[in-house]
């Protein structure tokens, strides 16, 4: 047994080292960045699973349920924390470095494992990897759907086939832009078939198929029945109302996608702007921010993904004849997923993972050249420095300047003042159990991860940053300005005050802790808000 591990090892340390590596990079400090908005929301879907027993899909939420189940055992196992909800994307993320080594057999080697690597340290992979969003399952299932197809293509197996009917499938399970994906595959195979007729690449027979009908009959039905089950609920919701819902989703997602109704808008191309600046360390200057809105993936990857953007280049090199078959498929489908996903004015910066993973394939693909073309000690020094450089982007984006909002995947991230609002009231319960029954009402426009952070607190009133809660006086208030100074006037209590702000697009706000319940916490402070002076004596 030990033999045969040493073996295993001694064949596959490269593999090994880098899923390691990838693993480690996902793990370190994993609690280090606050919550970030979206992850308060799903908490908070979670927390409603408990109490109705099952996830209530809604088409205009644009997220598909299998990523609330997988949360809610994993915080049902772990508890209510960061660790437990991050968890999962961890061990999804890292299972994308994994699939992109299971390529080997189509591409070789050498090119998974250099691509593999730059997934291991990419920026991006590593960011969205480090919290509870759904794209990295995204980036799975599209690398098990490629894999299947691509696997049909080599051998035409049963497994080839289930990898690609339940890729497809956890895509359907996972997010509404699983059409964008199905369309560019679509239109990539015409493509790729056409491109052959003119300059062939190397000559890649469809193998003969040894499945059966009855396996694609087998395979569709477990397929529909996940789709039903995790669509209506775990069959505790009406079906036909439930499952409606895949299609309606499509008409609201319209609206945000292309209608600027979301705020996650970046205005169409201005091709007519060709040049920018980049300036290092200093944040966007104008040029990086007119380039980023114009044409914001390649932005994206300028600034973070240089593998990815070697990619890039040399999926021009994919028109020649005689280059790897699947390898220009890869090329033609991750260009128009990119093209397709610029026509859409929401963009959210998490979604560049779902865009350059097959750049990275492509980026292996140079270097193997640059490998065959010149010495193999250069083209490992070459692309040593480029992994080595998105190596550091990415310790210098996760484990330093994670709430930067100069960096632009930090998109819609909660600050760590959020810990100057949740800690005092931890502590709170903490010393006296009772106390996660204090009253508080929360002013502000927007509160999120505030409802998943404070869960467990039974009497906190979350209210519109015009609303006026009665009575107004609580244990605890959070109020956004401009409300500050007026409510703050028709205080009748006594206050300790704390300046906090949650994150950029908000303004900033007044924390306000009752100095009769806060006052252990804060021995020999004086409260700040005091109408009352007398009433302390």
């Amino acid at each position: 047994m030990i033999n045969q591990l040493k073996n295993l090892v001694k064949g596959h340390w490269p593999e090994i080292l880098i899923l390691l590596l990838s693993l480690l990079l996902r793990t370190v400090l994993l609690g280090i960045k606050p919550p970030h908005f979206d992850e308060g929301v799903n908490g908070w879907f979670v927390d409603q699973m408990v109490k109705q027993g099952y996830f209530k899909y809604d088409p205009a939420n644009y997220h598909g349920p299998l990523h609330f189940y997988v949360l809610f055992l994993s915080l049902e196992l772990f508890g209510r924390n960061l660790w437990a909800i991050r968890l999962p994307i961890v061990l999804v993320s890292t299972l994308c470095v994994w699939m992109v080594l299971r390529f080997e057999r189509f591409f070789g080697k050498r090119v998974c494992q250099y691509a593999a690597l730059a997934m291991a340290v990419s920026p991006a992979m590593v960011f969205y990897g480090r919290y509870a969003i759904h794209e990295s399952w995204l980036v799975l299932f599209l690398l098990k759907l490629t894999w299947g197809i691509f696997e049909l293509w080599r051998a035409g197996s049963l497994i080839a086939l289930c990898a690609t009917v339940f890729g497809a499938t956890g895509m359907i399970l996972t997010k509404e832009t699983y059409i964008i994906h199905f369309v560019c595959i679509g239109l990539a195979w015409v493509t790729w078939k056409i491109a052959q007729l003119v300059l062939p690449a190397d000559k890649l027979p469809v193998a003969r198929q040894t499945w059966k009908w009855s396996d694609l009959a087998i395979a569709i039905a477990i397929s529909l029945g996940l789709i039903v089950f995790f669509y209506t609920g775990n069959f505790l919701l009406p079906w036909g109302p439930a499952l409606a819902n895949l299609y309606l989703t499509f008409a609201a997602w319209e609206k945000t996608g292309q209608a600027g109704q979301s705020g996650h808008e970046k205005p169409a191309y201005d091709i007519s702007w060709l040049t920018f600046h980049y300036n290092v360390g200093h944040g966007p200057s104008v040029h990086q921010e007119q380039f980023a809105a114009n044409y914001y993936w390649f932005y994206l990857l300028f600034r973070y993904e240089w593998p990815a953007l070697l990619g890039a280049v040399a999926a021009l090199f994919m028109v020649c004849r005689g280059v790897n078959g699947r390898l220009r498929f890869l090329a033609i489908y991750g260009m128009g997923a990119i093209a397709a996903y610029s026509l859409v004015r929401y963009k959210t910066p998490w979604c560049i993972i779902s865009l350059m993973w097959p750049l990275l394939f492509l980026f292996g693909w140079a270097v193997d050249q640059l490998a065959k073309r010149s010495r193999p000690v250069v083209a490992a020094g070459v692309a040593g420095l480029i992994l080595v450089a998105s190596f550091a982007d990415s310790i210098w984006l996760n484990f330093s300047h994670y709430t930067d909002e100069n960096e632009p995947y930090v998109y819609v991230q909660t600050f760590k003042d959020i810990n100057r609002v949740v800690n005092p009231l931890l502590a709170m319960a903490k010393y006296d159990p009772k106390n996660y029954h204090l009253n508080g009402n929360f002013i502000v426009s927007s509160y999120y991860p505030l409802p998943w952070m404070l869960g467990d607190f039974t009497n906190i009133g979350y209210y519109g940053v015009d609303a006026t809660p009665t009575p107004l006086d609580a244990d605890f208030l959070l109020i956004e300005k401009p409300r500050c100074d007026d409510v703050e006037r028709r205080l009748k209590n006594a206050y300790f005050k704390e300046q906090v702000k949650i994150r950029a697009s908000q303004d900033p706000c007044d924390f306000l802790l009752s100095y009769d319940k806060f006052h252990i916490l804060f021995p020999g402070r004086d409260p700040e808000v005091n109408p009352d002076r007398a009433n302390l004596e």
